[in-house]
């Protein structure tokens, strides 16, 4: 196997082995983007010689001894992260030529760790989209079937780690967004607890509901990451004060004695019958290793899609009030005075898709709508959010699809967008209740297109989660496929 091929864990032995060194794992990676990147377009901004720089170093510090938890490995990030020098888009025109002037929390811990970055990967611009079709920066391909999509919106990311563009990657969930792409492009994503990573420095889209987490190539390099990335972090409002313990001691537990929730609700008509079929071998493989299935509900589960399309579009028409032209960002040419500045450079500035969201979270807030809409929506989503709650007082953990179709064409879906939001139907509700959630394949379908299987946890429980996919990973005995690119 190539370099590029390998894992987080087995890379590290071979660090600190001396069988290799930062550098060739670097130009490892550089040379497999340079091969495959032209067909895929999982990047927006490449750091190529930053990285073998900091590969140099990183090949100084390991024979000093000084190994950290991620020295040398090659790491991709969501391009909706500041990084400090280097262009921060989120796949907008509006933030084009955007460079932050500081790191976001997670890429200095990282940093700290002793990653490399390769760069910043492609989304849909500011995260909304299910795609990665509505970036201005052009679609990402699905590496299994490059005339599919990768999921989104962090397709990019999920993308560069299925195609071996990168070692690992980092992403953000909001309604799904690591998850979803997880599962389509075949690799491991998890979303964590809200306020379990610090999301200092990610460019908001909905701010009760954003969530940053890692792709993975295996379920043990997830928890590698996680000990990266997780923590308390002051400058960060909702960042949760408590200790985080190692996930990488989950791994080695079994899951014998557990009952492992199933919801009726998220087994309905409407879910392919190989995706159906996939996951129906993932509980058999469960209950083979010694745990308890049990059919429960989650009630509210039908309310999911509605509130969360009134409480996202809200929050994303406050927070990109800000781009307006004035202090940094697109600024239209053309205005004649501010108000028609302002109105220009948004217009122009926006994708189709951002401005559909704008106006429909503007409308839900506005006089006379916000209790009908907004006030109505954060009420059930209390009751979605006990629904959870009541369901972990008889189970351990929840398993359902991740979605309910494997990836659909390029353009099958851009011109209907409730089509496109149905995509997420079975990650909404994670992110409403603030749990955390992780996606890890569990097959194919016979058309050779990647298949997840998601499990949920309770609040702060991510190593609940990485026990049972640490688990269901090691005895599924899923056949090893790559990419054919």
């Amino acid at each position: 196997m190539e370099l590029n091929e390998l894992t987080i864990h087995e890379l590290q032995k071979k660090l600190r082995a001396g069988d290799t060194s930062s550098t060739e794992i670097v130009q490892a990676v550089f040379k497999r983007i340079e091969a495959v990147e032209p067909r895929i377009n999982a990047y927006i901004t490449l750091m190529k010689d930053v990285a073998l720089a900091d590969a140099l170093k990183a090949d100084e510090a390991v024979k000093k001894g000084d190994i950290r938890a991620l020295t040398g490995i090659p790491i991709a990030l969501k391009d909706i992260f500041c990084t400090k020098g280097f262009r921060t888009t989120c796949g907008s025109r509006i933030l084009e030529n955007f460079i932050p002037p500081y790191d976001a929390t997670i890429v200095e811990k990282l940093r700290q760790a002793g990653a490399i970055f390769t760069g910043k990967t492609n989304m849909d611009e500011f995260a909304m989209g299910s795609s990665t079709e509505t970036s201005f920066f052009g679609t990402t391909k699905n590496p299994w079937d490059l005339n599919r999509i990768p999921g989104g919106s962090s397709g990019g990311s999920a993308a560069a780690v299925a195609a071996d563009e990168c070692i690992a990657s980092l992403g953000s969930d909001t309604g799904g967004s690591i998850r979803q792409p997880a599962a389509l492009c075949g690799v491991v994503g998890m979303k964590p607890t809200y306020g379990r990573v610090s999301r200092f420095g990610l460019i908001a889209f909905a701010s009760s509901l954003d969530q940053i987490g890692p792709f993975t190539k295996d379920v043990e390099d997830c928890a590698i990451l996680m000990n990266g990335i997780a923590g308390y972090d002051p400058k960060e409002s909702t960042s949760i004060p408590q200790d985080v313990p190692d996930y990488r001691s989950f791994l080695s537990r079994g899951i014998d004695g557990w009952t492992v929730g199933i919801p009726k609700e998220y087994f309905i008509e409407g879910i392919d019958a190989e995706v159906s079929e996939a996951v129906q071998k993932a509980i058999k493989c469960v209950e083979g290793l010694g745990a308890k299935t049990m059919e429960i509900s989650l009630p509210h589960t039908k309310y999911c899609l509605a509130v969360y399309y009134i409480i996202a579009p809200a929050e994303a028409s406050s927070n990109l009030a800000r781009y307006d032209g004035v202090k940094y960002g697109y600024r239209s040419p053309d205005g004649q005075d501010l108000l028609d500045m302002y109105k220009k450079s948004r217009s122009e500035g926006f994708g189709a898709e951002v401005k559909r969201r704008i106006m429909l979270g503007t409308y839900a807030l506005s006089s006379g709508y916000y209790d009908a809409y907004y006030k109505k929506a954060s009420q059930v989503r209390a009751l979605i959010k006990r629904d959870f709650d009541d369901a972990f007082k008889t189970c351990d953990i929840i398993l359902t699809p991740t979605t309910p179709t494997p990836a659909f064409n390029v353009g099958e879906k851009t011109g209907d967008p409730l089509q496109m939001y149905l995509s997420d139907i079975l990650t909404i509700s994670t992110n409403l209740a603030g749990i955390p959630g992780i996606s890890v394949p569990c097959g194919f379908t016979k058309g050779g297109l990647p298949v997840g299987v998601q499990f949920l946890a309770g609040h702060l429980e991510e190593g609940k989660l990485l026990q049972i996919a640490a688990a269901y990973e090691k005895n599924a005995n899923l056949e090893k496929r790559r990419p054919n690119l």
